[in-house]
This record gives C-alpha cells, structure tokens and sequence, in this order.
C-alpha cells in the first residue's frame, strides 16, 4: 500500500464536512454511545460504535475515554479502543478487509446534531499522518471524500463487499500536500484503516 505523507491543517471548528443523510442502513451497522463531556471533535454528548462480539465492541478511542463503557483495551499508537458492550449476536462477528487507494467507501455513524443514524459515500484519496493526544504520527489514517459530521467518530467504513475497511476518527477541512503544484484536498473524512489495527484486534478479541 503506497503511503503519502501529507501535512495535515486541522480545522475542526466546524459541525460537519461533506454530503451526509439520514440511512436505516447505518442503524443496522453502528451503535449509538453517549459521552458525558467534550469529545475531541468539540462539544458533543455521543459518538458511535461498531459491534465485534457478543461482550465487544470497537470504536474510537477519544468516544471511549468519555462514554459510560468500560474500555477493555486500548490502541497502542491509533485512536482505537475495544470496549465491553453486549450486542446481539445477528450478523457477528463482522468480516474486515483492508481498502485501496481509489476504492469506493460507505461510511455509518450516528449525528451528534439529530442523533439519527446516517451515512454518506467517497472514495479513499491517500494515506497520511495524522498526530494528535490520540494518534500516534505512525498509525496511518486514510483521507477520503466522503462527508462526516460529529458523532459519527467509532463509527465504521465499509467497503463495497460488506467488509469494513476501517473506523471514522473525525475530519479536516484541508490537507495540505507536500507535492510541488498539488493543491490541498479540501473537506475530507479521517479513518484509520484496518492495516493499522489487524494485529492488535485479533489479540485483544481473542
């Protein structure tokens, strides 16, 4: 998988980047977690998570630290955590598969503005760093164009063959890219791609 490094200028003022809608679908994929204080995205009082197990599941590690879950492990390098959560069995465990450059995503949350279920489509732009209190410059987040609002952090990006490719940590308004001549990417998702967290899920669901 290529890498690019780009400069990443944050500017998380905003609600949202991007086209999202209401989606009966995201309600069947993601769960819905209350926060109690400020997320990283800003104020918000949810985020969203994505069923592993019966006892598990994933999410973003700064919807972790402020949610009423009790937290089983956390990422070493990623804005990743595993929390105790009882789910239905239905549909589980969910099947994981790394994306491409170029590929086509899906990606379910809930809004922190409606607290509805929603979802939007894109396509992944590049791999970039992103270094934060919450990831590591290592862990590899992939920028896409597809629209994300708060809330939907925890969340889960799913590929075309019902695989998921990854979990939303948040969004930028622009990257700015290293590449003489490259204008930035303006409005984008964040999520951290499966490659990232591969190794560390199966030992910590295991």
């Amino acid at each position: 998988m290529q890498r690019l490094i780009a400069l990443m200028a944050l500017c998380l003022s905003g609600c949202s980047v991007g086209h999202y809608e209401y989606s009966s679908e995201a309600q069947k994929r993601v769960d819905m977690t209350y926060t109690g204080i400020p997320t990283a995205l800003g104020l918000g009082t949810l985020g969203t998570t994505i069923p592993l197990t019966a006892e598990y599941s994933l999410t973003a590690a700064h919807v972790a630290k402020f949610s009423l879950y009790r937290v089983k492990a956390w990422h070493p390098e990623c804005d990743l955590a595993v929390v105790y959560h009882k789910n239905s069995e239905a549909n589980l465990p969910p099947r994981f598969r790394n994306s491409h450059i170029g590929d086509k995503v899906n990606l379910y949350g809930y809004s922190f503005i409606s607290a509805m279920p929603v979802s939007s489509s894109g396509e992944n732009l590049i791999n970039t760093s992103l270094a934060n209190s919450w990831n590591k410059a290592q862990c590899v987040v992939v920028a896409a164009n597809a629209g994300v609002v708060k809330g939907m952090s925890g969340g889960a990006v799913y590929n075309g063959d019902d695989t998921i490719g990854g979990v939303i940590v948040g969004f930028t308004n622009q990257i700015k890219r290293h590449k003489a001549g490259s204008a930035p990417l303006k409005d984008v998702s964040l999520y951290i791609p499966y490659a990232d967290f591969k190794d560390w899920l199966q030992k910590t669901t295991s």
